[in-house]
């Protein structure tokens, strides 16, 4: 009795050790209906449609400021003065040296007439064989080197007119004024403060000229840009807004390269309207492009795009043609390959047509152990009921 009891226990024991093991599982999603969206995101800076760098074309001392940071100016107003002594007598000198050259054009101008006076008078008298001929020639002489001496002075009349110009200009440079109507964003001195204007013109103020109306400058990726067009309209987000969406339009794709970390980037020109003057030159702009859109249609996680059975299935299947794609579709617990044609994506669910089903479960993933899946569209679904475990 016990011997068969034994014998008994031994066969159930083998029985349940050739028990078949489960085949594969595999995680899946449903495919379903609904909108895509195309987007190019990029990140900008924004500034003013126009900033002019208001700076000091001579060198000098700060005497006084008359406009400091977001005073609004107008174009011709006073922005600061640099200390004119130094000018104003440089120009006291130039008028005198022009007075002084004047005065030689005077000279040198009377000196001619009388040379010609003398000549006139040599000639009358050679005509009447009173003087030598070299009398008469040496009168021609005076009269040459008088009118050479007027040509000179008339150089130097010119000359000095010129320094006075030049210092009159200079002394003018020290009144600074604003070229444009706008607003100061930057001030960049202090009175009392020396500038010099040696070798390049320091910068004193910046302004903005309408800060009601501003531009983003993106910086759109060599992939992305062939998808942006000029009018396309684009949405940003600031950090010192992040609840709110700004709007904007692209003026201009620029030509000329960019290249950040070894990235080739294009400038993609974005007119904004800051009526409300929230926005700011230097903000850092997070900007979105909608260059395509699909309502109501068919879509697949793109992770059911890249998926591959084991080989053995893959060596069952026809490679796609050219422009088309395979997903697996679990019946049972059987993967079906169904080819599609794919769409527009927006970096996680893709447009497809085929035939495929609304509801139907695409395979993203093959499932292992007995946790949960990472979710996708739809939702992770275990087909099969789940894995099954042998006692």
């Amino acid at each position: 009795m016990l011997r068969a009891l034994l014998l008994a226990l031994a066969v159930a024991s083998l029985a349940c050790g050739q028990k078949a093991s489960p085949g594969p599982k595999y995680a899946t999603s449903k495919v379903d209906k609904g909108a895509v969206v195309g987007r190019v995101t990029a990140t900008g800076t924004l500034s003013a449609l126009v900033t002019v760098q208001v700076g000091a074309q001579v060198s000098g001392r700060i005497q006084s400021l008359n406009a400091d940071f977001n005073s609004k100016v107008t174009k011709g107003q006073v922005l600061a003065k640099l200390d004119p002594a130094l000018f104003e007598a440089q120009l006291a000198m130039t008028q005198a040296n022009e007075k002084a050259a004047v005065a030689g054009l005077a000279r040198a101008q009377a000196q001619e007439k009388d040379a010609q006076r003398k000549l006139a008078r040599a000639k009358q008298l050679s005509d009447q064989k009173l003087v030598p001929l070299a009398e008469l020639e040496s009168a021609q002489a005076e009269v040459e080197v008088a009118l050479a001496n007027i040509q000179a002075a008339e150089g130097s009349v010119a000359q000095a007119r010129a320094a006075r110009q030049q210092a009159q200009v200079n002394l003018a440079y020290t009144t600074i004024t604003s070229p444009i109507d706008g607003t100061v964003v930057l001030r960049a001195v202090d009175v009392g403060q020396t500038v010099a204007a040696s070798l390049s013109a320091p910068t004193l103020f910046t302004i903005a000229e309408n800060l009601s109306k501003m531009q983003v400058d993106t910086n759109v990726s060599e992939a992305d840009v062939g998808k942006l067009s000029d009018g396309m309209e684009a949405t940003f987000s600031v950090d010192a807004f992040p609840n709110r969406t700004f709007k904007g339009k692209v003026r201009q794709i620029r030509y000329a390269p960019q290249v950040v970390q070894n990235v080739v980037t294009y400038d993609a020109v974005i007119d904004v309207a800051n009526d409300e003057l929230l926005l700011r030159p230097g903000m850092t702009a997070n900007v979105s492009f909608v260059y395509a859109r699909a309502d109501d249609a068919l879509r697949v996680p793109n992770a059911a795009l890249r998926f591959r059975p084991d080989s053995e299935l893959m060596r069952k299947v026809n490679k796609p043609e050219p422009g088309k794609r395979l997903v697996w579709v679990l019946e049972g617990e059987t993967p079906t390959p169904v080819t599609v044609t794919v769409g527009l994506s927006d970096g996680t669910v893709t447009v497809v047509q085929g035939d495929l089903s609304d509801g139907a479960l695409v395979i993203t993933d093959r499932a292992t152990g007995d946790g949960p899946r990472p979710p996708g569209l739809g939702g992770p679904t275990m087909g099969g009921g789940g894995m099954r475990r042998a006692f």
